[in-house]
């Protein structure tokens, strides 16, 4: 993983564990406007990054279902 990515994936998991514990999903809109203002690269990163890590999340929480199914 290179610097880029490792920001925006290290941004993107503080942001998704404090939207976790307040479910304000205005958090990531600030922050991605606040590094639009001075790396659209990065933005774009970290938006890619929050995309991923919810994606993963949907993911995980399907196989889990699944898993219990098999197991009832």
């Amino acid at each position: 993983m290179d610097l880029l990515e490792s920001v925006a994936d290290d941004l993107a998991r503080q942001a998704l564990a404090i939207i976790g514990m307040s479910h304000d999903d205005k958090l990531i809109k600030e922050m991605a406007e606040v590094m639009g203002s001075s790396s659209s690269t990065l933005q774009e990163a970290f938006l890619t990054a929050v995309r991923i890590r919810k994606a993963e999340t949907r993911a995980l929480h399907t196989l889990q279902e699944f898993k219990a199914k098999q197991k009832a």
